[in-house]
């Protein structure tokens, strides 16, 4: 989700609510402590330079538990960051603690946002040797030629 998408849908909400992509909810009483942009310049394991950039969220539960954060005050934070500095209009990352420092994409499923879980990737794969994943066939359902020796055809 983009950063456009989200200020979009927040006039519309009277809640904002994050839900893992397990169901489970992100507490109520959530703080957004930062909203910046991250960028990532590295190499991949072919050689190619990349660059990547996201706004990223993070979120927090404190034991303030009568905080809420409202739509309003959600775009205001957003506003402000765009503001102050010059964050534009990529991709949303969002950093939650559950177990550990996650990082997740962004979707909203009509109601709530749902933290959607990463995963990583070679992004090189036509330069660094993995092999392309090998269809499973089942034996039973490969279709045998008169020249084949079935186990009842007494050829073996």
């Amino acid at each position: 989700m983009k950063l456009s998408e989200i200020k979009a849908i927040l006039p519309t909400l009277a809640n904002v609510e994050f839900q893992l992509e397990n169901g489970d909810f992100v507490p109520e009483h959530f703080h957004i402590t930062e909203v910046g942009t991250v960028t990532k310049h590295f190499i991949d394991c072919g050689g190619k330079v990349r660059h990547e950039k996201v706004v990223n969220f993070q979120l927090w539960n404190a034991n303030d538990f009568e905080h809420r954060l409202k739509p309003g005050k959600l775009l205001n934070i957003i506003n402000l960051s765009e503001e102050k500095l010059g964050i534009e209009d990529d991709e949303i990352e969002v950093e939650y603690q559950n177990t550990t420092i996650g990082k997740y994409d962004l979707e909203f499923n009509g109601k709530t946002f749902v933290l959607k879980n990463k995963t990583t990737a070679c992004l090189a794969q036509d330069s660094c040797g993995i092999p392309a994943e090998k269809q499973k066939v089942r034996l039973s359902e490969l279709s045998s030629s008169p020249t084949c020796c079935t186990p009842d055809s007494g050829c073996c």
